[in-house]
């Protein structure tokens, strides 16, 4: 509905060439580039330049005039995470102009700023909703070398520095730089504020000139007599680059190649840069070298592309920050396993760059080449084809009867001349490609697939039905090979700058240089330890220190990140040397390692309350400053490890629920976010009249409703499901009985959906509400790019009040087997066997403190991107990680509304029971009120059991009233066991 809209409006502006007015207020803000750029065809494109200082500012929220900063003095604007800032300026001649922004980065939180651009008010199209200004990072330092004779990469850390951006299309799909319109007399240029502070220096509005050809710059070479340097040649290391747009571009390892430059057979080296880390459009890395003498010289670079086949990888070339001429502006890298020696050039002939002495930048970015039209309309297409699945299931049901006549064709009019203009756009799209690889299947095959599918269904749509799941899976297997079509992946060993007399290397391994590396490769594989952390060598390791043992059971790129922080920082600090461990399979090798003695003094993530039962955890409440430190996290975070008066780890990560939304497909249905259960139950008929559903399942994924499900409707109306000290479960309370009935009615009565892939779903449109973890963020925007801005997530539905609030109590737990499987936390312990307990608390402190957490946090996703957003449990370490203002306060607010699941004795068999009394009563249908009684009983019956093995009371007459205190103490919104009945007819229990 919204591109039939946007093509409706810009027909109706295009036919009736409508006063600039009037195309400003009706088609602003709701346009493609492609769109908007086309209904300003053939306007004037006025030579004429205006810098507006940033300082000049006619407008702002959160704004501040700045005189100096970074070694330049001037005007500036300095800008906050939120706000806007607003200039004015009067115009000459109207007409198209490029935008170009001095700026500078501001201390935030590691990420690039991003601002939304208004001009006159309104958003000219919808590509600068998100205009990025990138941070410069850089090596905090040289490579590190650990005991083991292996280079470690340093840290990544940001350059801050001024920089020139013209404002282009960030995800490459727009090859040339915006030109905006701007209509003659005063006009206002807004930047509203979307991510991250900055520093804006001015703004400048001009004509760009076009970039030269090679063909021209010769000329001009032979009219300024500019003739080649003689006996140059500079290597400039891959790995040494100066500059880098991103923290996930730092140097790494290749140790299968003999030629590479550092080199060995056994140790890492840290001897090239990029590969699949840099391969995103925009990305960008440079390298500083100097040259002798002012002359022409070439430049060749020794890189591989391994990982597309079939494909080039694109990379447009800066020479100080300028493209020397048009044919460096793509420059193809093509597929091979092995390197290659690639000469800047056309065929044999290298081209010549006009260097003059003294030091200069190179810099190689990102882009999509010359596929990125296609590439672009592919991506168009599948948001056409999820529309046309969303219109067919609405009609259809995501599971049709094939049987019958739906008559899809009568009605969505459109529907069968929307499949063939498809079909024929991907058949030009598949040409294209065919003639771009040479190829006719393999990367290629399933645009095929898809044309052949769209062919069958435009023929017959009496057919459709009976082929939606292949349609379905067909769009998602679209959305990955646009994925990996934009992919530009290139490692670089080295890069060559030199005159044109000079030889270059050999890029391949002669064969007795190969198989020379096989034999010493396989004779170190039995005598180098590859998954030891070892540790950095430096001058002070003479020096005798206590030393505490730590398991991670991470990834290695984690326990690496953590090695680095603790030789960094904490040993220093403290004088404690850690002897750091990579343990797989943390849970299965810890209890062999208590009993024979060789546990370490802390194991980080592996907090289980099976083992805190036993004996085998130490108390943390014992360490006179825990009170203290304890305030860094949420009650509810402490709650899966405490048990009476102990507790057994400090929370390390922490996660839980809120729900997603796709905000077009509510738009589109005149449906509003829901704040309430009351709001959920109007909306469902809404939904499924529309063949659509709402998730509610584990909390976690697409699991099965389980226990926590259970907890979130108990927990907002403050009743608990264990009865003090976790003696007994709560399911004989009347309040908790119809609870759980209320729930089971969403599945019995309202068919909501009992298993699905989130993912899928929500980005095909079936769940355009669902409410899971929020580590559902990182996913999505991986894995559906093409839905950025039509989602977005929010505070879970809530239970009314009698006041009139909105409770919205959300659990969280942690996994382990006297706990509900699920969302939340993860801890970090100290052993009791340890007999360094006091240094191991100070590890615990260290690891946990604010700006531990941050670095850590920070670190990791500057190793593997957003998709490793940490989850840390300090709240305030929270606030400094790259998450955007309004994704902040979300989650913040939820925060508040989290509560613990206590331990429970014997929990592993109360979660056993809870499954498969769900299972009863909505899948086989048995009794409600004699099935709650008869799992109720079974799992009660194995807590006493537990509790009589461990001599604790099994009957509530015989509890201590201390430990019942204690218990109502660790919840903040759970207060209660049983309603009255007039609470219950206010929930909506009974009638």
């Amino acid at each position: 509905m919204k591109l039939r809209h946007i093509m409706l409006v810009t027909i109706i502006c295009t036919l009736l060439a409508l006063n600039t007015a009037f195309l400003e207020s009706a088609c602003a803000g709701m346009l493609t580039y492609s769109e908007y750029h086309a209904l300003y065809a053939g306007k004037p494109e006025p030579e004429t330049e205006y810098i507006l200082p940033g300082g000049s500012f006619s407008a702002g929220q959160n704004v501040q005039l700045v005189t100096e900063y970074g070694g330049r003095a001037g005007s500036f604007a300095a800008t906050e995470e939120t706000g806007f800032v607003e200039w004015e300026v009067e115009i000459k001649e109207e007409g198209l102009y490029h935008i170009e922004v001095l700026y500078h980065p501001l201390p935030g939180k590691s990420i690039a700023a991003e601002r939304e651009l208004l001009i006159n008010g309104e958003r000219p199209f919808e590509e600068v909703e998100y205009v990025v200004f990138p941070r410069v990072w850089a090596d905090e330092g040289p490579v590190l070398v650990d005991k083991n004779g292996n280079q470690i990469r340093p840290r990544q850390i940001e350059a801050p520095q001024w920089q020139t951006v013209v404002l282009r299309d960030s995800l490459g799909y727009i090859v040339e730089p915006f030109q905006f319109y701007f209509k003659e007399g005063v006009n206002r240029i807004t930047l509203r504020s979307q991510a991250e502070p900055l520093l804006i220096g001015e703004v400048r509005l001009y004509h760009r000139k076009a970039v030269p050809t090679y063909a021209e710059v010769q000329e001009r070479y032979q009219v300024a007599g500019l003739g080649p340097a003689r006996g140059v040649f500079i290597k400039i290391q891959g790995e040494d680059a100066a500059y880098k747009s991103e923290p996930t571009l730092f140097g790494v390892h290749d140790q299968g190649d003999p030629t590479m430059e550092p080199y060995h057979p056994v140790e890492i080296r840290i001897n090239s840069i990029g590969g699949y880390r840099w391969a995103q459009a925009s990305q960008w890395i440079s390298w500083k070298f100097t040259v002798p003498e002012t002359g022409l010289y070439k430049i060749a670079i020794k890189g591989k592309q391994d990982q597309n086949r079939g494909f080039y990888s694109n990379r447009r070339l800066y020479i100080d920050g300028e493209v020397p001429f048009r044919e460096v502006d793509v420059i193809a890298f093509p597929y091979s396993t092995h390197y290659i020696m690639n000469t800047l050039g056309d065929g044999d002939t290298p081209y010549l760059f006009y260097l003059e002495e003294g030091e200069h930048e190179l810099k190689l970015e990102v882009v999509l080449g010359d596929l990125v039209d296609y590439i672009h309309q592919t991506k168009e297409n599948l948001y056409k084809l999820t529309n046309i699945y969303r219109q067919i299931i609405m009609i259809t049901s995501p599971n049709p009867d094939t049987l019958r006549s739906y008559r899809l064709e009568k009605q969505i009019p459109t529907l069968v001349d929307d499949l063939r203009d498809l079909s024929e756009s991907f058949k030009e799209i598949r040409s294209h490609f065919e003639e771009y690889t040479g190829q006719t299947g393999g990367h290629n095959v399933i645009l095929s697939t898809i044309t052949f599918m769209l062919d069958r269904m435009a023929d017959r749509p009496d057919r459709i039905p009976g082929i939606l799941n292949e349609f379905r899976d067909n769009i998602g297997a679209l959305g990955e090979w646009i994925s990996n079509t934009e992919s530009q992946p290139l490692q670089v060993d080295y890069i060559i700058v030199a005159s044109p007399d000079e030889a270059l290397p050999q890029a391949v391994p002669t064969r007795r240089q190969a198989m020379r590396h096989e034999l010493q490769a396989y004779i170190g594989s039995f005598t180098h330890d590859y998954t030891e952390i070892g540790d950095i060598a430096t001058d002070d390791d003479v020096v005798e220190r206590e030393t505490i043992s730590v398991w991670i059971g991470l990834g290695r790129d984690q326990a690496q990140v953590l090695k680095q922080l603790i030789q960094e920082l904490f040993t220093p600090q403290t004088g404690i040397a850690v002897h750091l461990q990579l343990i797989n399979g943390m849970d299965s090798l810890l209890v062999p390692a208590i009993l024979a003695g060789t546990a370490p003094d802390v194991a980080i993530g592996a907090a289980n309350m099976d083992l805190a039962f036993r004996g085998a955890v130490a108390d943390l409440t014992q360490f006179p400053d825990f009170p203290d430190v304890a305030q860094r996290f949420s009650q509810s975070a402490f709650v899966p490890y405490r048990f009476r008066d102990a507790v057994y780890a400090l929370p390390e990560t922490q996660t839980f629920p809120v729900m997603f939304y796709r905000e077009d497909i509510l738009e589109e249905l005149g449906i509003e976010v829901p704040q309430t259960w009351e709001d959920v139950y109007e909306i469902i008929p809404i939904l499924q009249r529309n063949h659509m559903e709402f998730g509610l399942t584990g909390l976690t994924g697409g699991s099965m409703p389980n226990l926590n499900t259970f907890l979130m409707f108990l927990y907002q109306m403050g009743v608990a499901v264990f009865k003090e000290d976790s003696i007994a479960t709560n399911l004989d309370s009347r309040a908790v009985a119809f609870t759980f009935k209320k729930l089971t009615e969403f599945f019995t009565l309202y068919n909501m959906p009992l298993e699905y892939n989130i993912a899928n779903r929500f980005r095909l449109g079936e769940l355009p509400l669902v409410i899971t973890d929020y580590g559902l963020y990182n996913t999505l925007n991986v894995f559906a790019p093409e839905l950025r801005g039509r989602w977005g997530f929010t505070m879970v539905p809530g239970t009314v009040q009698p006041d009139g609030t909105i409770n919205r109590a959300v659990p969280i737990t942690a996994a382990s087997g006297t706990t509900p499987n699920a969302v939340g936390t993860t801890g970090t312990i100290i052993l009791e066997g340890s007999n360094k307990k006091e240094a191991a608390w100070e590890f615990l402190k260290w690891w946990t403190s604010k700006d531990i957490q941050v670095a850590f946090g920070r670190e990791l996703e500057s190793l593997m991107g957003s998709a490793a957003r940490y989850a840390s449990a300090n709240i305030e370490a929270v606030k400094e990680l790259p998450w955007r203002p309004h994704e902040l306060e979300t989650l913040l607010r939820q925060w508040q509304w989290t509560e613990g699941v206590p331990p429970v004795l014997g929990g592993y068999y109360v979660t056993r029971q809870f499954d498969w009394l769900f299972r009863a009563v909505v899948l086989d249908h048995k009794p409600l009120w004699e099935s709650i009684q008869d799992y109720d009983e079974a799992a009660n019956k194995e807590i006493e059991r537990k509790r009589m093995e461990f001599d604790y009371e099994t009957h509530l007459e015989d509890l201590d009233e201390r430990f019942k205190k204690l218990y109502w103490d660790q919840y903040t919104h759970v207060y209660r066991l049983e309603l009255s009945d007039d609470e219950m007819r206010f929930y909506g229990l009974i009638p």
